[in-house]
């Protein structure tokens, strides 16, 4: 049976259900590819309807596991990076590394630590992961990414974050903001936005009449039975998006697994869900955190003012769901963004520098590596450059508007033409 949730959110609302899988995608979010099924369990009916329903009023606050991340979202270079060194092979963070002001490697996002979250969760894009999660209510989550002999994880305490990389010996410490209790913010933030709960709840809000949401069957992870939520695009012929399913525990309504496909893509380009899970309270110990003597510690408000970040000195994302620009709609882009169309298929432009696509980007120098990545185009919009995925699709014109959705090239070229 298929049901349509209501809802009166706007456009940036309706363009997040695409964006959001996205962001779930980009940070890790706590998933994980599901190993073979056992079989499809034999459970009562249940309705779209009683499914969502169920999801909503789950109170589960306390679990522990471990989870398997897969993703291979196309995306050049990020495979290549991957294999080199993994998460933590690839940047040990010394002085020699840094800049002349100390800035740190570019390719980590402007920052000064190897355990800085705002140059870490990217190497979550491609490859398989290993996560550890457990969580202790909205106070006490902990996340942490295993490779061979290291290990980089994020605690939050209460109102503490810590991040500590093994690898590289280093952390970071960040208060995080208070909200006020029962708020509509408390509990955000933190190791706890990296949870399947989180990612589903955020996709559920942005359903509206553009998308299909079905019960599609029954299955089994980590030993749970599980009903699987599908949520798909309806009337959206230039969406990339095939479906996100979400498996359910029949019993406590814990999301257990979350896959996205995309259309004519045999395998999901992401596949993430529990291969273990605990229902029962986690150590306490696993929520204290004390950086081991020696440890290089970055305090993140001293991040606040040099990398313009927010007043707490956080990476853009942790005081909510850590993730892709956009996740909360075109608002999250910026005064500049706006979106061209509704539903799957909107596309966000924004704003770039003048003579982006037909200067720097069309230099002699840079010929080679662009013509490997992306392809001249030419429309109403003008000249312009677009640089494909297998989900996203992005547009750079020779005026430096862009244009990126998860659509199809003639998709992203039909609204920038309309633009």
């Amino acid at each position: 049976m298929e049901h349509r949730p209501s809802t009166s959110r706007n456009k940036a609302m309706r363009y997040a259900v695409p964006v959001a899988v996205a962001a779930v995608a980009a940070a890790g979010v706590g998933l994980v590819p599901a190993l073979a099924d056992s079989g499809d369990p034999d459970l009562p009916d249940i309705t779209a309807q009683e499914l969502i329903t169920k999801i909503a009023e789950s109170d589960v606050e306390q679990l522990s596991g471990t989870v398997e991340l897969s993703s291979d979202l196309g995306i050049p270079g990020l495979d290549a990076a991957s294999d080199g060194g993994g998460l933590f092979g690839g940047h040990s963070g010394g002085p020699e590394e840094k800049g002349e002001d100390g800035g740190g490697d570019p390719a980590q996002g402007g920052t000064d630590s190897p355990a800085d979250p705002a140059g870490r969760l990217t190497g979550l894009l491609a490859g398989d992961h290993t996560l550890r999660v457990a969580l202790d209510g909205p106070e006490r989550q902990r996340v942490s990414v295993v490779e061979d002999a290291a290990e980089y994880s994020l605690i939050r305490n209460e109102g503490e974050l810590w991040a500590y990389d093994s690898a590289s010996d280093t952390a970071f410490h960040a208060e995080l903001p208070e909200h006020p209790e029962g708020g509509e913010e408390h509990g955000r933030g933190g190791p706890g936005s990296l949870t399947p709960q989180e990612a589903a709840e955020r996709a559920l809000a942005a359903v509206d009449d553009s998308t299909s949401v079905t019960v599609d069957g029954t299955t089994s992870v980590a030993g749970r039975d599980a009903y699987v939520l599908a949520i798909a695009p309806k009337d959206a012929p230039d969406s990339t998006v095939d479906a996100v399913r979400i498996a359910v525990d029949a019993e406590n309504g814990t999301p257990l697994r979350v896959t996205l496909d995309a259309r004519g893509e045999g395998d999901p380009v992401v596949e993430a869900g529990y291969t273990k899970v605990d229902f029962g309270k986690p150590s306490a110990e696993l929520f204290d955190f004390t950086p081991p003597k020696g440890t290089d510690v970055t305090e993140a408000d001293e991040l606040a003012e040099k990398h313009g970040r927010g007043m707490n000195g956080l990476p853009e994302g942790l005081d909510g769901l850590p993730g892709l620009p956009g996740a909360d709609g075109a608002d999250g882009l910026g005064e500049s963004a706006e979106v061209i169309g509704e539903g799957w298929d909107a596309v966000v432009k924004i704003e770039g520098p003048e003579g982006l696509a037909g200067g720097e980007l069309n230099s002699r120098e840079a010929q080679p590596l662009l013509d490997a990545f992306s392809e001249r185009v030419s429309g109403e919009f003008g000249e312009g450059r677009v640089f494909s995925t297998t989900l996203v699709n992005a547009l750079i014109t020779e005026d430096g508007s862009v244009y990126v959705g998860a659509v199809t090239k003639d998709g992203l070229l039909k609204a920038a033409g309309t633009d």
